[in-house]
């Protein structure tokens, strides 16, 4: 079976890379032709562990290939999966005009019977709004089947997302584009993966839904994490305690500087929006938008309060990317954070394994360094933002010798409070009390 994907970006790719490994043949479309020039080479845009590697496999047998041509993207396949961008507008809902414009596209070229699967985030009702583009613009009326198949990809593990996922959705109507839809997916029946089918309402507000849940256990582990540094209780042991109630689980209570990404903040925002169309206030999801943002002030305050004021300190941030493995800045907790602590009169040293060269386009004034330790170098404190996994085994003995202050913030909880204050370091966390003598 032959398949297209529209749209290069993170999901697009990944969906691509991942079908041809399946064993379809997959055509990837994009109209920036300079971006399918560089993967039809094997260069990946952006990076994923694995990715380069899979997309290569597929080029080499020859089951992948890049077009910035849509006549030849929709004529070769039976499916078509929309895989662009849905950035928020400024009331935070989302901004269907590119894949209106890929509905448009797909329309003007189509011959036969196609499968149109939305693999992009999108509200409650595109799939309909996205049938009656079609409709509208086909020169000649052709069958087709809409289909809303959302992913469920983390960046830095997407590849084994895909692979291996915790379900399939498919919503759709016709038993035939069901039937295809589950016929792409048979490698999964192998590992019996569920699937889940449904219509494509049901489907497109499972994403949603999914993602806000996520979003609020992120926030209320923070919530209280706040609470805990108040009353002296210990938020990691008290996360362990409620992730232990398999009703709770573990997963998503990990106390930090808050979420960020393309997909939470986004999201949240999209399904507020839905939920005001429709005459509903969605209370839970603002709340965690609105703690999310006010944990990224609170982390500030942090680390003006471990040095006594920021005005003509020097602080060492490791890590940019809003997470480990990937290279994503968007919505990152530590843009905001550098901001303000700029603002406030600090300077910055930063090192990231992947996101230092866009990390620091963002950030003028960021000074970028080769590696921990040199930012480390003649600064007033260490601040870990991202958890890396090279920032998990730090030479701690090294970072006290080139700090100018043995103070170490570490806003992902990633070492033991004890350690570090026998080690000599002013050591502050989140949601659990300061260790070690301030200097």
């Amino acid at each position: 079976m032959h398949i297209s994907v529209i749209g290069t970006g993170y999901v697009g790719l990944v969906t691509g890379a991942s079908f041809a490994e399946f064993g379809l043949n997959v055509t990837c479309m994009d109209m920036d032709a300079q971006r399918i020039a560089k993967l039809e080479k094997g260069g990946v845009p952006f990076y994923e562990p694995g990715l380069a590697e899979l997309v290569s496999k597929g080029l080499r047998e020859n089951r992948l290939a890049f077009t910035s041509d849509i006549a030849r993207a929709v004529d070769q396949a039976l499916v078509i999966f929309i895989a662009v961008g849905t950035p928020a507008r400024p009331d935070g809902s989302a901004d269907l005009s590119y894949v209106e414009e890929v509905g448009r596209g797909i329309a003007r070229h189509m011959t036969g019977y196609k499968v149109i699967a939305t693999k992009s985030t999108v509200p409650v009702g595109t799939g309909e709004r996205i049938r009656d583009v079609i409709r509208a613009h086909q020169p000649e009326r052709c069958r087709f089947d809409m289909v809303s198949n959302p992913e469920f990809l983390r960046e830095g593990s997407a590849i084994e997302d895909f692979l291996r996922p915790n379900r399939v959705i498919i919503g759709a109507e016709s038993p035939e584009a069901i039937a295809i839809m589950k016929d792409l997916y048979r490698p999964l029946y192998l590992i019996e993966t569920p699937f889940v089918i449904t219509d494509i309402a049901s489907a497109e507000m499972i994403k949603y839904a999914s993602n806000a849940f996520l979003a609020t256990k992120v926030s209320f582990i923070n919530e209280i994490a706040n609470v805990c540094e108040r009353v002296g209780a210990d938020v990691q042991v008290v996360a362990k305690g409620m992730g232990l109630d398999r009703r709770i689980g573990s997963k998503f209570l990990h106390a930090g500087p808050g979420f960020g990404g393309s997909c939470f903040p986004k999201d949240i925002g999209a399904l507020i929006q839905t939920g005001q169309g429709v005459g509903y206030e969605l209370e839970i999801a603002r709340a965690a938008g609105r703690v999310n943002e006010q944990q990224r002030l609170l982390m500030v305050e942090k680390i003006r309060a471990a040095l006594g004021g920021l005005q003509g300190k020097t602080v060492a941030l490791l890590g940019l990317s809003f997470k480990p493995n990937t290279n994503d800045l968007r919505e990152a907790p530590a843009l905001m954070i550098a901001q303000r602590l700029m603002a406030q009169g600090a300077g910055l040293r930063a090192y990231d394994p992947e996101a230092l060269e866009e990390g620091a386009k963002l950030l003028p004034g960021l000074i970028p360094c080769a590696n921990a330790y040199d930012a480390a170098q003649g600064a007033d404190a260490v601040v870990l933002i991202t958890e890396w996994n090279q920032f998990r085994n730090l030479d701690l003995d090294r970072v006290k010798a080139v700090l100018r202050r043995p103070v170490f913030v570490d806003l992902r909880n990633v070492y033991e409070p004890d350690r570090m204050a026998a080690l000599g370091f002013y050591y502050v966390s989140v949601g659990r009390a300061p260790r070690g003598p301030k200097p």
